[in-house]
């Protein structure tokens, strides 16, 4: 069963997760593999989970130095990533690599955080966007950095858990309305961050900003 909240009991103090620092970043980096889902030429979806999230904490921890007085903190920063069961969170990165380029490709896709969408078994599934502040400036100009929460129903979850079911992710955005069907290595891992390990069905049953780029970017 997933965890659905990160609590102070589960962080290492500093120094013991200094010691074992470059497995824990080797194992992030194994879990993202089916975590991540290219999207049109810019964007990249990271689905985010308690496994995760967790070595966020660790990492700013780690970096900034702050001990066990910190963890508070980094817990309320991160706990919102963490999906809660009946929804698929995600943080997307626009990223293009020409710095001139890419504030003009930015001016353009002011509010591409308010598009973005799911759609498994016919059924379309909206993100809001983290209300935490704007992710568009007031000139149209959208943050390189964004996240997105998908809520499910039951009868969503139970068609997304369907072993080779298809799930297209996309945009409705006018200068950006790309869409991608997720792998099935994809779609599976992310029925992990639902809060049932079973899922019945008619035909079959089935068993802020730049902080948070920290691991992302590992």
């Amino acid at each position: 069963m997933a965890k659905h909240e990160l609590v102070a009991a589960d962080t290492l103090p500093a120094e013991e997760y200094a010691r074992h620092r470059p497995e824990h970043r080797q194992r992030l980096g194994a879990l993202k593999r089916n975590r991540r889902v290219v999207l049109g030429p810019y964007v990249t979806f990271y689905f985010e989970s308690y496994d995760t999230m967790w070595p966020q904490v660790q990492e700013m921890v780690y970096i900034e130095k702050g001990g066990a007085a910190q963890v508070p903190d980094e817990l309320s920063a991160y706990n919102p990533l963490v999906p809660k069961g009946s929804e698929l969170v995600a943080t997307f990165m626009i990223e293009i690599d020409d710095p001139d380029r890419g504030q003009h490709i930015l001016g353009g896709l002011g509010g591409i955080e308010d598009t973005a969408f799911l759609r498994v078994a016919g059924e379309t599934i909206k993100a809001p966007a983290e209300a935490d502040q704007d992710r568009t400036t007031a000139e149209g100009k959208a943050s390189s950095v964004q996240f997105v929460h998908f809520p499910f129903g039951p009868a969503q979850i139970a068609a997304f858990s369907r072993p080779g079911a298809e799930v297209v992710i996309g945009f409705t955005h006018p200068q950006y309305g790309h869409m991608a069907t997720l792998p099935e290595d994809v779609r599976a891992e992310l029925t992990q961050d639902f809060g049932w390990q079973k899922v019945h069905h008619k035909d079959t049953k089935v068993s802020w900003c730049l902080r948070v780029f920290v691991v992302n970017l590992l």
